[in-house]
């Protein structure tokens, strides 16, 4: 797809199609080119855009880290990595030609030298398109600790802002955007000290999947759903994020960041924002990320007092996994002896404004569960007076509505049905909606559509400063109460394959359950 300019004014990715959203030329550049996020995710999604023909005509590759190779071994690395990650089997003549003029700057990132290399490197670029100014993107695919040393170093080198050539400049950011509110806010402080809000691209990946961008689409496209959509008619929601697999080669991220870091202040929290905010006046990255801040204000913080109340953590112990026996966290390799970082958290959550006012959220995740399911279940209450008891049959349960986000997408509502007979008894009885069988086009990975959408200039999909910092705000408090000293002796264990620490169901309202995982 050739694309010389912006989108035009009413254009938005959520509701036209890519043909009818131009990418402006760009040099997309990946520190950390060589990691295993880039070689998973990042070049796939590149080569999959470059298979839907979404790549604007003029798109250059450049990869850097402390690796020293040459352009052609970086060429046979990235195709590499395709062959093997690519969601489908690559044609090896658009793989070649998406790589076929690929760069690589060989550099610490704390190094000038590399930022000197890297400025060359992007004035023979612009040189070589001719009149064509190119829009420039770096995307930081590296540990955390870099992430301010590169953009300072960017600003030093004046790579920040493309001077008088009427390009744009971007800087996408990946998860975790600090590991406390102050950290996150001496990070932003720094990033926005070089580059302006309207450049950065806060990277949540969960935000990116088909099916959390259905809950957009769900929501303000039906307007079935409004009128119950709050607290007279809904009792409780359950935002699951479960997964049977342990910590694998994570253990030096993981040990030190744990569950409630890793998937609540980010994911989860994001998929609870989408639930609950209001409809916004279009769909707009200023409009839509307006109204998820005004949810998260309206979460209040937890006292000291108060968290051990509402948050449940756990970590889990030996167990079975597929039939197999698997070790416990503290067994895996690369964990400290005697950790009490939490593999699993749980939350009560309540959302304090006029339309949720009462209504309980609960939120899990955690690593060796039953299984990997990621969903969100929103329970309607019961009927004022159920003119069908029997009383030789259980209650029947309430409507339940589970959008499912992963692994088989789809949503579906549970109804009361008759059961055919000569008597009045009904069952629940389920409608469902897959995607795998509404619609023959496979659906694109989260990066596909988080990478073309950073390029075009379109925040809808990221996460703002001031957003960022309110789910900080959230998380703050409970991380520092786990870590106290008096609490360090108190994470409950769960065998894994579970369904988690029994501690959790202390967090349930009367009448409430878990989902069966």
């Amino acid at each position: 797809m050739t694309a010389e300019g912006a989108p035009a004014p009413g254009e938005n990715p959520l509701v036209e199609g890519l043909e009818r959203l131009p990418v402006p030329p760009t040099v997309l550049v990946i520190f950390g080119a060589t990691g295993d996020l880039s070689k998973r995710k990042l070049l796939p999604a590149l080569y999959n855009l470059a298979h839907e023909g979404a790549l604007p005509e003029r798109f250059h590759l450049v990869g850097s880290s402390r690796s020293h190779l040459s352009d052609d071994d970086f060429r046979r690395e990235a195709a590499d990595a395709v062959r093997e990650f690519s969601r489908r089997p690559p044609d090896e003549t658009v793989l070649e030609a998406l790589l076929r003029s690929v760069r690589w700057v060989s550099g610490g990132f704390d190094d000038p030298a590399t930022y000197e290399a890297l400025g060359t490197t992007l004035d023979d670029l612009d040189a070589e398109t001719g009149r064509v100014a190119l829009n420039r993107a770096f995307y930081l695919s590296t540990a955390p600790g870099f992430f301010p040393v590169i953009v300072e170093h960017l600003g030093r080198r004046g790579l920040h802002e493309c001077e008088g050539s009427g390009a744009g400049t971007r800087i996408i950011i990946e998860k975790p955007f600090g590991s406390t509110l102050a950290s996150a806010v001496d990070l932003n402080e720094r990033v926005l000290s070089v580059f302006s809000e309207s450049q950065v691209f806060r990277i949540d990946h969960y935000l990116g999947k088909e099916t959390v961008q259905n809950m957009l689409a769900f929501r303000f496209a039906n307007r079935m759903f409004e009128p119950v959509w709050n607290r007279d008619h809904i009792a409780s929601v359950q935002i699951t994020a479960a997964e049977d697999i342990g910590i694998g080669s994570r253990a030096g991220y993981y040990d030190s960041s744990g569950a409630l870091r890793d998937l609540v202040q980010n994911h989860l929290l994001q998929l609870l924002c989408l639930l609950c905010m209001e409809p916004p006046i279009d769909l707009g990255a200023d409009q839509v990320r307006n109204e998820k801040v005004k949810v998260l204000k309206a979460i209040r913080p937890p006292t000291p007092d108060e968290v051990d109340a509402m948050a449940v953590r756990g970590q889990y112990a030996a167990g079975t996994a597929g039939g197999e026996p698997v070790p416990g966290y503290r067994e895996e390799d690369g964990v400290a002896d005697g950790s009490t970082t939490e593999t699993f958290a749980a939350l009560r959550l309540e959302v304090r404004n006029w339309r949720w006012a009462g209504v309980p959220f609960y939120l899990r995740t955690g690593k060796r569960l039953a299984r990997k399911v990621t969903e969100i279940a929103v329970t309607l209450k019961p009927v004022p007076h159920m003119a069908f008891d029997d009383p030789s049959h259980p209650a029947l349960p309430p409507n339940q509505l589970v959008m499912t986000i992963q692994p088989d997408e789809g949503v579906s509502l549970s109804l009361g049905a008759k059961i055919p007979g000569t008597r009045m008894q009904i069952r629940p009885v389920q409608m469902e909606f897959q995607y795998g069988a509404a619609f023959v086009s496979q659906s694109p990975e989260a990066y596909e559509r988080l990478i073309l959408d950073a390029m075009r200039g379109d925040a809808t999909l990221f996460t703002r400063n001031d957003e960022a910092e309110a789910q900080w705000r959230i998380c703050d408090p409970i991380i520092a109460r786990w870590g106290a000293p008096s609490s360090t002796d108190r994470v409950p264990h769960y065998a894994a394959g579970s369904q988690g620490p029994a501690a959790a169901d202390a967090l349930l309202r009367d009448g409430d359950s878990w989902r069966r995982i």
